[in-house]
């Protein structure tokens, strides 16, 4: 469910219209003080000197980064299944089919084809960037070739993972991704028959992240960098930024229902040490951030008053020694029912007048 909290438009037009029937106009056409000097007002508040902020709050879940499903290459029998929430690293088996690992290996570029000698291309040169890692490339000059090297480097691999030492590398024998993984979901289980193309698991980055769902209209807040306040659901509060958003496909299973919002990834500062004992299931309140001003004179936005005549613009009711006057004022952005408002007639401390409540 998302909850709404301070999210102001900006400008002195929002601010006028903030007042409806309620809004003050001072000077020009009609009788009165056209000189700015009139009746006390009813009540009045202080020209603070503080921190506006408009910002959005929704809920969010706890999750990990770039989750994306690993599909099987070739067809056969899950023999061993995965388990949910293990991380895994280069070298080691992401599941097996028919009895045979299917190995996890650093890489951009997707394994799609079977690797022997005479083979080249980027797949080449990652298979041997690992091979070097795993300790299995002594000698081996890292190209895009491969080569009688490479053959030997490979059986020596394959004997190490109980496979038939045939020096190739078979189409779905590896899975190569960005780093190491988080399986976060098991898409087959212990004995299902998978095909070419069929999702055997769903990984993510080791990364932990804050998932929220912002409505279409908050689009703006979806860009990468927009700073982000986490409650996580132990009550503790982290600060991250908006590091991307999550296409509809990105996300199966019960959250998968439709929608029309936009979901983003939050990375927290802290990272996997911010996260560290909480409740994954549990709901997080996400503050997004979407303009900030530091140290601004504001008043609360019935304060300020339409002034009419040829000048038009905007001024606030100084009251003092009993007394008051209409001052022009310039005004910035609101948040939370306060306007940003600044002029060389005034000063924090002073009072405004303001509708009674």
């Amino acid at each position: 469910m998302r909850r709404r909290t301070g999210f102001l438009v900006g400008g002195a037009a929002a601010a006028v219209v903030a007042l409806g029937a309620g809004a003050l106009a001072y000077g020009g056409g009609g009788g009165g003080a056209r000189d700015g000097r009139g009746e006390l007002p009813p009540a009045t508040a202080t020209i603070a000197r503080t921190d506006l902020v408009q910002s959005r709050t929704v809920d969010g879940k706890l999750d990990f980064a770039r989750r994306r499903p690993v599909r099987s290459a070739v067809p056969g029998t899950v023999t061993v299944a995965a388990r949910e929430g293990t991380t895994v690293t280069r070298g080691q088996a992401l599941y097996e089919l028919d009895d045979k690992p299917v190995t996890l290996l650093y890489g951009p570029v997707p394994a799609f084809r079977e690797m022997k000698v005479g083979s080249r291309g980027s797949d080449v040169l990652e298979l041997e960037r690992n091979l070097v890692a795993l300790g299995l490339g002594s000698g081996l000059y890292v190209d895009p070739r491969f080569d009688r090297a490479t053959e030997a480097a490979v059986k020596l691999w394959q004997k190490s993972l109980n496979r038939t030492p045939t020096g190739r590398v078979g189409k779905g024998h590896v899975v190569f991704q960005p780093a190491r993984v988080t399986v976060v979901r098991a898409d087959a289980a212990l004995a299902d028959q998978v095909g070419p193309d069929t999702a055997v698991l769903t990984v993510a980055s080791t990364q932990p992240v804050v998932r929220a769902e912002l409505d279409q209209d908050d689009a703006s807040l979806t860009a990468k960098g927009t700073r982000v306040e986490v409650t996580l659901p132990g009550g503790t509060t982290e600060r991250g930024r908006v590091t991307g958003t999550v296409r509809p496909e990105d996300t199966e299973g019960p959250e998968a229902s439709a929608r029309d919002g936009i979901t983003v990834e939050v990375t927290l500062s802290r990272g996997s040490a911010a996260v560290s004992g909480e409740n994954a299931e549990a709901t997080a309140s996400v503050r997004f951030v979407s303009e900030s001003r530091e140290g601004v004179l504001a008043v609360p936005v019935e304060a300020v008053v339409a002034l009419r005549g040829t000048d038009g613009g905007y001024g606030l009711q100084i009251v003092e020694d009993g007394r008051s006057r209409m001052v022009r004022v310039r005004t910035g952005m609101t948040a939370d029912g306060r306007i940003e408002v600044s002029g060389p007639r005034i000063r924090a401390g002073m009072k405004v007048g303001v509708a009674k409540e």
